[in-house]
């Protein structure tokens, strides 16, 4: 084939060369805009796993990078005066300028045409070409000629960073987080040569301005820099290679080629620097293409199916463990208050592909630093057994009550024929809850009024009969040694539906009864219309939420929830969505807290105990609600008495599309612990032991819900109580 590359970067050199050395009557020329010897950035780092695959891909370039790499397996967290050391990570860097060298000198060898200094403005002089690749990075000129075809999208990042290089040598992988009056500075660095590391400063848009480094030129900033990092750098320097502050870019494309021409590297994609993976990604997709192209000779269209059907998934599971981590940095601000272990801890499982056990295998002296820590800061005590138990053993003192460890479970409350009445069949779930070890068992939603109910046969608390029945479930789980709570709810615009077990949010055919909701509402196209609450209907409700918190006590619940999620009663007031009141009920998010703060107050009025608030974690819908008004409504009812908030799925209306990936939840309750300052349970897809064991570690909450059904199914089961 005659094929043309625009970029001579590490995606467009690599492809080359392997496509040359598959087969040397390829034609293959790359022309680059810059000088050969010019690069901006410092270090490159790879993974063991990359390495790997260069090793099989070309052992002759493999070999010759491998003089040059330099090799590390520790993490330094440099964090309120300690140095926090994780062993077990396996890092390899070499200079960018080192690589691309290397590079150029094996495609020469192999007979690729390289030509640097030319800018390719016009693919019209390339119309001879059979194939296209645009490798030309981020600001790829192949790739924006032809947008429309590609459809990019373009995640620009709120921090700011400068890309410095220091004559300071690391010996690991190194975070510093730096305060100062202006705001919080951080760093990464890791060393890629004998004399070299580099030095990457991040920081919030508000506290680079404060600082005034927007005014800064290079020079003056980098010596910003250095003052700054004085005590880090111990006398060293830092270097300016064209090392603006700018915002990091994560762009991912529809479309990855386009006739006879496709994009690798950085012009397809790109991955937040925090995680390292730009340059694995490069290379590791031109392997993949020359693949496709090694499989399918004379075949191009499939070549680029196989191309795409092998990377496409890889790539954008690293760029949601990217934006994770990138979240991470931008947010990190709100962890300061952390002691160093969970600090550390909270670092280190940032993107979701490290997790406490995996820790555990790395560095277990680190691990049981952490285990600890969280024993002791469950139990108050200074000192604790040098071995001891996993976070999720750990006991919890919040919310007015102590919690034998970290696990709770909520089990659906099955539907019954015997309207608003606890069957046997609930019961005997809650029983079972309760004797797999949770130190907390939550109802589902129990209906506060016979309107109040999601299907006929929901459970209920409104009567005598109710309190009797639920005596005799509390019984059993206090039996066992649990703490149990009700989900005390209302269904608004979700109630009169038929039976779960037939069918989520299908209206009853009889009907059913008259709905309330803030405003004229129905949950779902096409359903019930739940009419718009007026005085009577406000005070009415508020009253049954009083009364049914009342009777929580003798029926022998040790804690009571609101509800005001998942697109019920209250929740209709929260959304944007589904409360169009023109009140002071209405309108900004201040008046659609109204009512539902007024909720909580009236149940606290009544109810001593630990109080708990449920609220969805988003409207999932443009248009709706999110995580800084979710943020906002904690503090309201922590103010109004609550002692814990629940983070929940669920949405404001049956259009949304919430996106139910494992554990897509945390990152909600994150926030709210961190940001409200209140204690936090959660679930969303928890599904095993070592999940609970990371979430509790990093401070991202502070109880979790086990998934009921996925749990249940799962070889952890029975080791839940250990």
């Amino acid at each position: 084939m005659r094929i043309g590359i625009v970029g001579g970067g590490p995606a467009g050199l690599y492809f080359a060369l392997l496509m040359k050395r598959a087969d040397p009557t390829h034609q293959i020329t790359v022309a680059e805009r810059n000088p050969a010897d010019a690069t901006f950035g410092w270090g490159v780092v790879f993974s063991e796993d990359t390495l790997t695959e260069l090793r099989d891909a070309d052992y002759e370039t493999f070999l010759r990078l491998e003089e040059h790499l330099v090799r590390w397996g520790a993490i330094d967290v440099r964090y309120r005066g300690r140095v926090l050391r994780a062993h077990g990570h396996g890092f390899s860097a070499i200079s960018r300028h080192v690589f691309l060298g290397v590079l150029q000198e094996r495609c020469r060898e192999l007979g690729v045409e390289l030509f640097f200094g030319r800018e390719v403005g016009d693919l019209t002089s390339w119309s001879d070409r059979d194939l296209i690749v645009g490798a030309d990075g981020v600001n790829s000129w192949v790739r924006t000629h032809h947008e429309g075809a590609f459809r990019p999208g373009y995640d620009v990042h709120p921090t700011r960073y400068a890309w410095f290089g220091t004559d300071l040598v690391f010996d690991a992988f190194t975070f510093i987080f730096e305060p100062t009056d202006h705001g919080l500075f951080q760093v990464h660095a890791y060393p890629f040569s004998g004399d070299r590391s580099t030095f990457i400063v991040e920081t919030t848009e508000e506290t680079w301005r404060q600082a005034g480094l927007d005014r800064l030129g290079e020079k003056e900033s980098l010596a910003f820099c250095e003052d700054l990092f004085a005590t880090h750098l111990d006398g060293h320097r830092l270097f300016s290679n064209r090392s603006a502050w700018i915002n990091f870019v994560t762009l991912a494309n529809q479309n990855w080629h386009l006739g006879n021409i496709v994009l690798v590297g950085d012009a397809v994609h790109t991955a937040h620097f925090s995680i390292g993976s730009g340059t694995k990604l490069a290379v590791e997709g031109a392997v993949a293409l020359a693949k496709g192209f090694q499989a399918h000779p004379g075949d191009m269209a499939a070549a680029f199916a196989e191309y795409e059907l092998e990377r496409q998934p890889r790539v954008e599971r690293f760029q949601a463990a990217a934006r994770d981590s990138a979240r991470y940095f931008e947010g990190v601000g709100r962890y300061l208050h952390f002691d160093p272990e969970p600090f550390v801890f909270n670092l280190l499982t940032r993107s979701g592909r490290i997790t406490r056990a995996d820790l555990e295998q790395r560095d277990p002296v680190l691990v049981n630093l952490v285990d600890r820590w969280a024993q002791a800061a469950g139990t108050g005590v200074d000192r604790v057994p040098l071995l001891t138990t996993p976070p999720r053993t750990a006991p919890l003192a919040a919310a007015g009550a102590v919690f034998a460890n970290r696990v709770a479970r909520s089990l659906p409350a099955p539907d019954s024929a015997r309207e608003g009445v606890v069957v046997d069949e609930h019961r005997r779930g809650l029983e079972l809850a309760a004797a797999s070890g949770a130190s907390l068992v939550m109802t589902e939603p129990v209906a506060v009024a016979a309107d109040g109910r999601i299907t006929p046969g929901s459970a209920g608390l409104y009567g005598d009969e109710h309190t009797e029945a639920w005596a005799e479930v509390t019984a059993a789980v206090h039996d066992r040694g649990g703490l149990i709570g009700v989900r005390l709810s209302h269904a608004g615009p979700r109630g009169a539906t038929r039976l779960r077990s037939r069918g989520t949010d299908r209206p009853l055919p009889e009907g059913g009864w008259g709905l309330l909701a803030a405003s004229d509402t129905s949950f779902v196209e096409g359903g019930p219309v739940a009419k718009g609450m007026g005085p009577v209907e406000l005070e009415r409700v508020r009253t049954e939420f009083m009364q049914a918190a009342t009777l929580a006590d003798p029926a022998g619940f040790d804690l009571v929830e609101v509800d005001a999620s998942a697109g019920y009663l209250l929740a209709s007031f929260l959304s944007p969505l589904t409360n169009h009141r023109d009140d002071h009920y209405g309108g900004d998010l201040a008046g659609r807290l109204r009512y539902p703060v007024e909720v909580v107050e009236a149940v606290r009025s009544v109810w001593e105990g630990p109080l708990v608030v449920r609220v969805s974690a988003s409207d999932w819908h443009p248009a709706g609600s999110g995580g800084d008004q979710l943020v906002v409504a904690a503090r309201a009812w922590v103010e109004a008495g609550a002692n814990l908030i629940e983070v929940a799925g669920g949405s404001a209306v049956g259009a949304a599309r919430p996106e139910f990936l494992p554990l897509y939840l945390v990152p909600f309750a994150d926030r709210v612990r961190n940001e409200a300052g209140t204690p936090v349970m959660v679930g969303g897809g928890i599904t095993t032991l070592d999940q609970i064991d990371t979430i509790v570690a990093a401070g991202r909450a502070d109880l979790c819900l086990l998934d009921p059904v996925l749990y249940d199914r799962s070889p952890y089961r029975d080791a839940l109580g250990r």
